[in-house]
């Protein structure tokens, strides 16, 4: 497990509610291939990303406005990306394209379409670029 993101609608009014819940909040970025702003924190070994629109139609701007704050998906951190992906393909799951791009922290990333992975939108994290 890499992090669980959670969409929001105030990147610092939540930093400020998890950082009142012991959450130490590790780094900030835009990340303009997303259409997003992101917060990672971390609690021992717990780590959240907070992640805010930077447009109302970017994925995130549409998924607030659909559902609302919340959990928008879970992060596992895999060690080759495109092996990770192959397997995914051989077991029926649905890539989201584009696949892989990069992602927060100078990652490589891909997501895998939550029809495919029982309702949860899957991102995968290459390590080796963190």
């Amino acid at each position: 497990m890499d992090h669980v993101a959670l969409a929001v609608r105030d990147l610092q009014a939540a930093v400020r509610v998890f950082e009142a819940l012991g959450f130490r909040c590790a780094h900030v970025e835009e990340v303009p291939s997303e259409g997003a702003r992101v917060a990672f924190l971390s609690a021992g070994e717990v780590a959240l990303e907070l992640v805010e629109p930077t447009s109302e139609h970017s994925v995130v701007g549409r998924f607030l406005a659909a559902r609302g704050e919340g959990v928008h998906h879970v992060a596992l951190r895999v060690p080759d990306l495109r092996q990770s992906l192959e397997r995914a393909a051989a077991a029926g799951l649905a890539v989201v394209p584009p696949a892989p791009r990069s992602g927060a922290r100078g990652s490589q990333v891909a997501f895998l379409h939550p029809r495919t992975t029982h309702g949860v939108l899957i991102e995968l994290v290459q390590t080796d670029t963190l």
